[in-house]
Formats: C-alpha cells, structure tokens, sequence
C-alpha cells in the first residue's frame, strides 16, 4: 500500500525497570490502513503500543507520528501530535453517563469529531446516552471507550484486545466501526487474539516474538500459507 505514513517506529527499544521488553521494533501504519499486531502473551506487543503512546519510556529508535517525532514525549504530546488509544479493559468512568464520559474527553479538544458525530457512528450511545457507565454492556463499554478516543481526533488509533470479553456478534460490531474509521483515512494499530476479527479488518500483520517482530505480510498472503501460519501463531 502507497498510503501516507502515519506511524514510523524505527528500531524501537523499551522496557521496564532497565529490562528490554522491546529490542529493535521497525513498524509502519498508513493513512486508511489497519495493521494487526498479533503474538503470544508476552511477546511485547501492549509494551509496543504503550512505547508509542509515550506510556513506557523508549530506550533507543525513533517513534514518528506524521512525520514528527515523539520518541519518549509524555502522553499528552502523543495525543497532540494525532494519537489517540483505546486500552485493554475499556477503562470508561463507572460513575458517570455516557455523555459525560465524552464531554470529559472532549474538553480542551478541537477537530473533526463531535458528540454527535460519534453517535453518527455508533447510535447504541445515543440510546444510551443518559446511562451510567456500570450499567452499559461490556459491548457499549468498548464502543464508548472507542469514542472517547475519537474526541481527540486522532490520524492515528492505537487499540488493545478491542474484542476482549465481548461476546461474537458485539465483536462483528467492533469489527465494522473499525473498518468506517479505516474508510475515513484513519490509521490503526490493533492489537488482537481474536483472529477472525484482526483478519476480517485489517490489511497487513505484524507477528511478535520475544519483543521483536519476526513476521510482517498482507492478510491475504498470510491466509494462503497455513504452515506458516501454524509455525508463527499455533493455527493454520
């Protein structure tokens, strides 16, 4: 794919109390392109995202977000520069309704999207709206913790486990909300177990093993080879 550039992350390094959990990660997302960061547990890939969020400090390599560098700024930075992140385990505010988690998001921001643009996107919020967080669905968590992240306006989303917990049909959902924001010209780095659902979004795979990626191809290519991927992933 021709795309623009949206992520460069070049011989990228990181880790946690002096451990390297990273070691010389080389990755790129274009504008409108959905790449899947796939491994085992433990293989670095959250490590990756959180590097690149400015969650995790790099210790060597370079992290560019549109051409600008933000090699080990602070989160904020980050999400100035165009990224926003969805973590695992949705981390929406209990206490509060959905528009006030997304007014909350939406302070200080300016951009393309809106409340209602994101109730555009996914209506189950706007039925939703006047609910508190600890009384929407794992489903509607992870929808509105995808809105959230869209307040920001990023060029980048960075996504961790989206599908974690959620039942197939609310994973379809999540699947099609991911495929409009591709269509937007939106990039997206996905890291997923749920291997139906990074195939069925996604252009391109990255494969991680003990903190370096080991495998990078299109999905398409990917799926033709069983034996590589039963060799890399256990399935095939």
């Amino acid at each position: 794919m021709n795309a623009h550039q949206l992520l460069e992350v070049e011989d990228l390094a990181a880790g946690y109390a002096g451990s390297r959990v990273l070691d010389g990660v080389s990755l790129t997302v274009g504008s409108g392109e959905a790449v899947a960061l796939l491994g085992r547990n433990g293989a670095g890939k959250t490590t990756l995202i959180e590097t690149v969020m400015g969650m995790v400090t790099a210790m060597d390599g370079h992290v560019r977000i549109d051409g600008k560098d933000v090699t080990a700024k602070p989160p904020h930075v980050v999400s100035q520069a165009g990224v926003g992140i969805v973590p695992q385990g949705r981390r929406v505010f209990a206490p509060l309704t959905v528009e006030e988690n997304l007014e909350i998001a939406l302070r200080k921001r300016s951009g393309d999207w809106t409340i209602e643009r994101v109730y555009d996107l996914m209506p189950r919020l706007r039925e939703r709206r006047t609910n508190l967080g600890s009384q929407l669905s794992g489903g509607e968590q992870q929808m509105l913790a995808i809105g959230r992240a869209l307040l920001g306006s990023p060029k980048l989303m960075l996504l961790d486990e989206p599908s974690d917990g959620l039942a197939p049909k609310v994973v379809e959902q999540v699947g099609e909300i991911i495929l409009d924001l591709t269509d937007t010209g939106m990039a997206i780095l996905i890291v997923e177990q749920n291997l139906h659902l990074a195939f069925t979004v996604s252009d391109r795979l990255a494969i991680m093993r003990k903190g370096e990626i080991v495998h990078e191809s299109s999905v398409v290519d990917f799926r033709r080879d069983e034996q590589l991927a039963h060799s890399l992933l256990g399935v095939g």
